[in-house]
């Protein structure tokens, strides 16, 4: 068996025209994979801790110096010349001018569009998924506040770039689920890239045409396979929810709780260490829920999270 190669990599972010950009490398003729596309970083060397490696990577591959990385993903990937496990930061601040020093290209791609390069490393393919995702996950709460109140709040909230939405909702009577998930589906469909998710019931969500599903812990723990959504995330509380949801290859998860709730004053929430720990090594994007605010945002992303869910205070 290969011996396993620890590789960092680097997702540089930063703001473009209409969105969202990210960039892309070129691999040099002489390496495996010549010709191919990927995110920019390289091997760990002995003594280095992965964020060393990205930094040092990072200036010989484009001569910049990192001044903020948040660290992400983390995936295993077998090549026929190498075993790799890569560790993906998300790096959206830096200093220096970027260069191709030890690529034969360099792109920025908008995100969410179609690659305007080809080939990209076959490991890649699901990070680009990934990076789709919005950072802030909305869980609406029609039974407390009102359904109108919510629909209002919405509607506000996709206004102001909100784009990704679940309709938990799971204790309204069953008539009133369904409306409030049809308008829910009429509001986000006046706003282009919004995403909506119902909540444990696929019937309910093909009704209505949402765009995705939302799965309980218990439902994603009974499941052999991914439901057939477009999008599909769930809830997890451990280390073997977060395993299962990754075994499913499903879009995200959701961690909680972080911190103490105002739904569950007395819980003990996770904390931010443990949370890290837990999802050090997936694969799959992770919300932070629980306790949230906005401004939590960056705590989050320092810990490894790609956003945070939120089920008060996701109006603008």
């Amino acid at each position: 068996m290969n011996e396993v190669v620890e590789v960092a990599a680097a997702i540089l972010l930063r703001d473009g025209e209409g969105g969202s950009e990210f960039l892309l490398a070129q691999r040099p003729q002489g390496k495996a994979y010549a010709g191919y596309w990927e995110f920019p970083g390289g091997k760990v060397e002995p003594g280095e801790t992965l964020r060393q490696a990205l930094v040092r990577e990072l200036q010989e591959e484009l001569g910049i110096s990192v001044d903020c990385a948040w660290p992400w993903l983390s995936c295993a990937f077998t090549y026929p010349h190498a075993s790799v496990r890569l560790k993906f930061f998300r790096v959206v601040k830096w200093h220096g001018e970027i260069a191709p020093i030890e690529h034969s290209g360099l792109v920025w791609m908008k995100t969410g569009d179609s690659a305007p390069v080809a080939p990209i490393l076959p490991a890649n393919g699901p990070i680009l998924r990934a990076l789709e995702l919005p950072s802030i996950y909305a869980l609406t709460n029609a039974a407390g506040n009102g359904i109108d109140a919510e629909l209002a709040k919405l509607e506000c909230a996709l206004a102001g770039g909100l784009r990704l939405v679940q309709v938990r909702d799971k204790t309204l009577p069953p008539a009133q689920r369904l409306d409030l998930a049809r308008r829910v589906m009429t509001l986000a469909n006046e706003h282009a890239g919004a995403c909506v998710l119902i909540n444990d019931d696929e019937v309910l969500a093909r009704e209505v045409g949402a765009h995705g599903l939302h799965l309980s812990a218990g439902q994603l723990m009974h499941l052999a396979c991914r439901p057939p959504f477009d999008r599909v995330g769930a809830s997890c509380h451990s280390a073997e929810e977060l395993a299962h949801a990754a075994s499913l290859e499903l879009d995200f998860a959701v961690l909680s709780p972080v911190m103490p709730t105002a739904s569950h004053p007395g819980a003990q929430g996770l904390g931010w260490d443990e949370f890290a720990r837990l999802i050090g090594l997936s694969p799959l994007p992770v919300f932070a829920l629980g306790g949230m605010l906005p401004e939590m945002l960056d705590i989050a992303r320092e810990r490894g999270a790609h956003g945070i869910a939120l089920m008060r205070g996701w109006n603008p």
